[in-house]
């Protein structure tokens, strides 16, 4: 008999905070803050439409796992980036087998706070040479925050094509002594858990981290709703 499918309502702004307070709770060892891979790998899965009930579940399962070994590791684990490979394993058992509601979910901020965010974005990319065409988009959008506002997702959507575009353009200024130099520091941050994850997953995360670094040593802003929150 198939397995009935399961409706999960996803609150967007949820996602990482959801994340970042179960992988607390599953380590429990008090308070943890993700690093900036974590967030890079965190943003990987929320783009690429990752359930939130699969990353939390392949979070328990990932640590019911190293609690069960028989030689168990006395050293703690201090990163996200330990569950990915349970975590794609959840989402591939229930890929076809679950459905996302799109409930309404009541925004975490108002009209006006949206607006405000939107013109802080717009002045700060026309400040910058080369990206009027990207201000120009946000004024698009501005323009009809009203409407965008009935359903957040779907703006989280476009600003994410528009950051996707943003970190194109900044990345051909970037020199190849300080892209190597990111390609380094990634490699070092990851090593230890590289054979965890697949080679997509790894590719997503790396142009995931690469991006965040890159746009945070030019100064530009991060376009997604999550920063308004």
């Amino acid at each position: 008999m198939a397995e009935e499918s399961e409706a999960v309502a996803w609150n967007y702004f949820n996602y990482f905070t959801e994340v970042e307070e179960h992988f607390q709770r599953a380590r429990g060892t008090g308070l943890f803050l993700m690093s900036p891979l974590d967030w890079a790998l965190v943003e990987s899965w929320k783009n690429a439409g990752i359930p939130l009930e699969a990353v939390l579940r392949g979070i328990d399962h990932a640590f019911e796992k190293s609690r069960t070994r028989k030689q168990k590791s006395t050293r703690t684990v201090n990163s996200v980036a330990y569950c990915s490979h349970a975590v794609q394993e959840e989402a591939d058992a229930m890929a076809g087998n679950i459905s996302v509601s799109r409930e309404p979910v009541k925004p975490p901020f108002e009209l006006t706070e949206l607006q405000r965010y939107l013109e802080r974005l717009i002045e700060q990319l026309r400040a910058r040479e080369g990206f009027a065409e990207l201000a120009d988009s946000l004024e698009a959008i501005h323009a009809k925050a009203e409407e965008h506002y009935s359903d957040l997702e779907e703006l989280e959507q476009r600003l994410t094509v528009l950051e996707e575009r943003m970190s194109a353009l900044v990345r051909v200024r970037v020199s190849d002594e300080e892209l190597f130099q990111l390609r380094r520091e990634l490699d070092t941050t990851l090593r230890p858990y590289r054979a965890r994850m697949s080679a997509e997953q790894l590719a997503m995360l790396e142009r995931q981290y690469l991006d965040r670094r890159i746009q945070e040593k030019a100064g530009l802003p991060r376009l997604s709703l999550f920063y308004l929150t």
